[in-house]
């Protein structure tokens, strides 16, 4: 019985090591890096607004879950981009992100509390400036306008999540006095910025058929944001996630035109 007990524990540890190798994220090119430097600035987002969920007791979406997985990627990603690059510059930036991502990631992994969140939001929000400095350092690194192309696509898929999280923090009772600000500051920017990826001369009729999608999408939320009604936190969630899908997809179709 002892030597089946021991027998398990070994199959289960290398099932483990398996697991954290799969999440591990191999650069392949500079337009890449750009991609997965945006993608930080996300994951940012994206883990408030399972915080918010978990914390109001909504399981939609297996919001639980989904936060460790985020936690997890986000780690990943970070080792994955400071050993990529060779510029001093952008390893300094990603050191600052890992000393600002261990106190967060002390916070998110306690029971969510109502009390704590927006000293959360407010480095949360600090984390996703310090990612986006990444990202446009990456970016400047492929010297050229492709990779500002990658950048904007990325980053709607954090205004994706970042317009998410305010309005479950909202409907948690949240109390924040900029909200309606930060509300539109990041509807106008994810509008303008979706006006300009709709004309670049990189798009396939693949990238153009899923931003007309994501343009779809996208509408739901201007009608939510225009009106007086509490709309249900599943269907923000839900359309969050369908922008976030989209878009993920068409940074990646960016990144591969790139590479022709």
């Amino acid at each position: 019985m002892l030597y089946l007990f021991k027998i398990f524990s070994r199959y289960i540890f290398i099932l483990s090591i398996l697991y954290n190798y799969s999440l591990a994220i191999e650069i392949k090119n500079p337009y890449h890096a750009v991609d997965v430097a945006g993608k930080q600035r996300m994951f940012t987002q994206k883990m408030l607004k399972d915080y918010a969920m978990i914390g109001m007791n909504n399981s939609f979406g297996n919001p639980s879950e989904d936060l460790k997985k985020i936690m997890k990627e986000f780690e990943d990603h970070l080792k994955s981009l400071h050993d990529y690059t060779k510029n001093p510059k952008i390893k300094k930036s990603t050191n600052e992100v890992k000393k600002l991502w261990l106190p967060i990631k002390k916070v998110l992994s306690q029971k969510p509390d109502k009390g704590h969140v927006g000293k959360l939001q407010e480095s949360l929000d600090e984390l996703l400036s310090l990612s986006n400095d990444v990202t446009h350092l990456f970016a400047k690194d492929t010297g050229k306008s492709a990779g500002k192309i990658v950048d904007m696509s990325g980053r709607q898929r954090m205004l994706s999540q970042r317009m998410a999280s305010l309005y479950m923090l909202k409907v948690w009772g949240v109390d924040d006095e900029k909200f309606r600000e930060k509300m539109n500051s990041a509807m106008k920017l994810f509008k303008t910025s979706l006006d300009t990826l709709e004309k670049s001369k990189l798009n396939t009729e693949e990238i153009t058929n899923l931003l007309a999608k994501v343009q779809k999408s996208f509408m739901f939320f201007e009608i939510m944001n225009k009106s007086n009604s509490a709309f249900i936190p599943a269907l923000i969630y839900k359309k969050s996630n369908d922008i976030l899908k989209n878009m993920d997809t068409v940074t990646r179709l960016y990144v591969e035109v790139k590479k022709k």
